[in-house]
């Protein structure tokens, strides 16, 4: 697979949850579940060992890093045998330098293509730093970047931290995260700017989807030259979810992105898709409850058997399972209820 070429193609990446059952064990027949069903919604990679992975699969009394990775691989390589495509395994990379490098070298000998590299470990050192550790780790396995908001634990980076950042030949992609416009714009006016065009932006806002997917930015070179890119995909926590309905949406998206004159429907759709996160994401209690609401969503569907975190402080907020009832209600073109109904029994075999 060419990855650069995948991934500037744009893609459905989900972020892969975690599945425990009831005693909060790790259940490995609905983790495999979860896998076989991003493939057979059409999404184009996934991405593991990320936030909605849960960080604690990495501490010692857990020991899960590997067998997630491990069994992920293992069963989209399955999946995929009888019906082979592109498809981009990403590897969630932490900690600082000595960790991320052996999660790195981990990754790459499971078969996964690139590291989506967390900076949260990097609260208060300078920027070179920083830099200096994503080209160690670039070295190791290509590397996509993550601009994490400051809510969940991210920093703010300048401009110039970012236009730096895509001049590392082993940065493949971008995943652009901050829930802030200002700092959106940042990273895309760096790669612009950059004069890199292989380097794939990617949202992570979950808070405006559709509109990061809708948007031509046009922005000015070095020699005030218009300067045209779009955000091309999204590897998302929100698409570990009614994914199905996610590709078939990114699809729509794309081609009215194509278009001259943007039908007023999209801003509606956009909100709608922002309403139906912050039910799953629990934006009312800073993203407290969000791991859980992903989870609570598939343990509906039947994907996974419970809702537990391994953190059993990671509970559902007050009010947030009624706030998915009214988001599945009011959205019915959004979820994808009915496709798993028809597959689960297979997937879960």
């Amino acid at each position: 697979m060419d990855l650069r070429r995948h991934l500037l193609s744009g893609q459905v990446i989900p972020a892969h949850p975690l599945a425990l059952d009831s005693q909060r064990r790790f259940s490995e027949r609905h983790q495999r579940a979860l896998a076989r069903y991003y493939v057979a919604a059409g999404s184009g990679g996934i991405a593991v060992g990320v936030h909605s992975t849960q960080f604690e699969i990495r501490e010692p009394q857990h020991a899960l890093f590997r067998p997630v990775l491990e069994l992920a691989a293992q069963t989209v390589a399955a999946e995929l045998r009888g019906a082979p495509r592109d498809f981009a395994l990403i590897a969630g990379i932490c900690g600082k330098t000595p960790q991320a490098v052996r999660e790195a070298e981990l990754a790459g000998a499971l078969g996964y293509h690139a590291g989506l590299v967390s900076m949260a470990a990097w609260k208060t050192e300078p920027e070179n730093e920083i830099l200096a550790h994503i080209a160690t780790v670039s070295r190791v396995i290509p590397v996509v970047g993550f601009y994490l908001q400051t809510a969940v634990g991210g920093r703010v980076f300048s401009y110039a931290f970012w236009r730096r950042f895509a001049g590392i030949p082993g940065v493949v992609a971008i995943k652009i995260a901050p829930f802030n416009r200002y700092q959106t714009i940042d990273v895309v006016r760096a790669v612009a700017t950059s004069g890199r065009e292989d380097i794939a932006l990617y949202t992570g806002n979950d808070d405006t989807i559709v509109t990061d997917l809708l948007t031509p930015f046009i922005l000015a070179d070095e020699e005030r030259r218009p300067v045209h890119r779009r955000i091309v995909g999204g590897l998302l926590g929100h698409w570990g979810v009614w994914t199905h309905a996610a590709v078939r949406l990114f699809k729509k998206v794309r081609e009215a992105a194509q278009k001259s004159a943007l039908d007023p429907q999209w801003l509606a759709c956009a909100a709608a898709v922002t309403d139906m996160n912050a039910a799953v994401f629990d934006s009312a209690n800073r993203f407290q409850g969000c791991i859980p609401g992903i989870l609570e969503v598939l343990r509906r569907q039947g994907l996974v058997e419970s809702a537990h975190c391994l953190d059993p402080r990671e509970v559902l907020s007050s009010g947030q399972a009624e706030e998915l009832d009214r988001v599945s209600a009011a959205y019915p073109d959004l979820i994808d209820d009915a496709f798993v109904a028809e597959h689960r029994d297979r997937w879960l075999n």
